[in-house]
């Protein structure tokens, strides 16, 4: 009977998770659309909750406050989903390739192509949560948490760059990862794509080709040959 036993606690347990789990996708779907929508301030619990079909209490318990709540949405914004927000960073399908990337230029590159969707994901709830913060402390002290979590993961980028000898000489990790940390924020995205109207693919080659030339050693190139022609420079110049 014990063995039994055991295995129907254990389905129980895992239907149990299941179930939590798709509750927590649930809230924070409907959160996400709402935040969006019509920003933090304007969202209340209750009004998540019956979006959700769920208890106003049940959020509490998940995720302790509504700056929890916009934290868990954000998350999984950035992430790419709900399913994603689960997997640890290193295991996720577009950082695996930039860790398994030999080429260091590549890896950079590779690295640019995944700013672009997390700005679009998740700029929106962003917005909404610095318009919060100004009146609301826990929402700065979030907000400030986030950009410390963007800041470690980005040094960690740079340290693996550096173990591999790609870093440009005379640049310090720190130096490098505070450039970087501030060339892939959403302020620099906003001002290139929603305020000069450039396009997604364009900031994506701008961001990767000048994270490339800040941070790699730089490859020399041959100049070609002139066969006796002066250059457009040489010209303008003389």
């Amino acid at each position: 009977m014990t063995d039994d036993v055991k295995p129907r606690r254990a389905y129980r347990s895992t239907k149990r998770a299941e179930q939590a789990a798709r509750t927590r996708h649930a809230i924070t779907h409907a959160a996400g659309a709402l935040f969006r929508a019509r920003g933090y301030a304007a969202v209340s619990m209750p009004l998540i909750a019956s979006e959700a079909g769920v208890a106003v209490e049940t959020l509490y318990r998940a995720f302790g406050s509504k700056a929890g709540l916009i934290k868990a949405v954000i998350d999984a914004a950035v992430a790419g989903g709900n399913n994603r927000a689960d997997v640890p960073v290193e295991e996720r399908p577009a950082i695996r390739a930039i860790i398994e990337e030999p080429d260091p230029r590549r890896q950079v590159a590779l690295y640019a192509a995944t700013q672009p969707g997390i700005h679009r994901r998740s700029g929106p709830l962003l917005r909404a949560l610095q318009g919060g913060a100004a009146a609301d402390p826990e929402l700065r002290e979030l907000w400030m948490d986030i950009e410390l979590s963007r800041l470690a993961g980005q040094g960690g980028f740079v340290g693996m760059l550096a173990e591999r000898g790609a870093l440009r000489p005379g640049l310090s990790l720190d130096d490098a990862r505070d450039q970087l940390w501030a060339l892939c924020s959403l302020a620099i995205h906003d001002m290139y794509v929603d305020m000069l109207g450039w396009s997604d693919d364009r900031y994506e080659a701008w961001l990767g080709a000048t994270l490339q030339e800040l941070l790699l050693v730089q490859t020399k190139r041959r100049p070609p040959a002139s066969h006796g022609r002066r250059s457009s420079v040489d010209r303008v110049e003389g």
